[in-house]
């Protein structure tokens, strides 16, 4: 049975990361119709909401089978903000990548470390995961300053690896280990949890426990 909408959430101080709901279609496309904000990306600008209602319809599916966990990131003032999320989910070695944009309204505010320490604590202390990574470009000087800034190590560079547009890029990797976290900046971040993990991930981790 799919997910209910908003059924999982991780509130902070100021932010909070949550499923995904239709009605989100209209904010994410004002936010991603914005070139500066997807100048890194795969994918966009987007050109019209329908772009973002195909995104958000996707993402039951990718739940359900434990592909990806894409959360919407929704500050207590600004209101939507931007999207991270857990994909290339390694179950048997305990790691996923995660991967975060935001509408430039939030750039430089703080945003980013919050949404980092809540789905720092969603990847180790919810999911029990062992390593956590993450991507930038290598042209991409704010986005890799920030994962350092949060505490993630930079551990070498993936050339030709993302694909953008007709080109293949160097990319960056970034790693975060379960005492990484406990010793860096946002483990000091509070998290309070409303509802449950989707139940396809912790099945599909029990099942790999051995």
């Amino acid at each position: 049975m799919a997910d209910r909408p908003a059924q999982f959430a991780l509130h902070g101080p100021t932010m909070t990361v949550r499923i995904p709901e239709p009605g989100d279609a209209t904010s994410l496309y004002r936010l991603a119709s914005d070139p500066e904000v997807t100048k890194w990306f795969s994918w966009g600008p987007y050109q019209e909401t329908a772009e973002a209602r195909a995104y958000l319809d996707r993402l039951p599916d990718q739940r359900e089978t434990g592909r990806q966990l894409d959360l919407l990131q929704v500050h207590r003032t600004q209101g939507v903000v931007g999207i991270t999320g857990l994909s290339e989910f390694s179950y048997r070695d305990r790691r996923a990548m995660v991967g975060t944009w935001f509408g430039k309204d939030a750039w430089g505010t703080g945003a980013n470390t919050e949404g980092k320490a809540l789905m720092a604590y969603l990847s180790f202390e919810l999911l029990g995961l062992e390593r956590l990574g993450a991507y930038a470009n290598t042209e991409n000087v704010r986005s890799r300053k920030a994962l350092e800034k949060v505490g993630f190590q930079h551990e070498g560079v993936l050339r030709g690896w993302h694909r953008h547009g007709t080109r293949q890029l160097d990319v960056s990797v970034f790693g975060m280990l379960p005492d990484d976290w406990r010793n860096g900046p946002l483990i000091d971040t509070p998290v309070r949890v409303e509802g449950e993990v989707p139940s396809s991930f912790l099945t599909l981790l029990a099942a790999t426990k051995t």
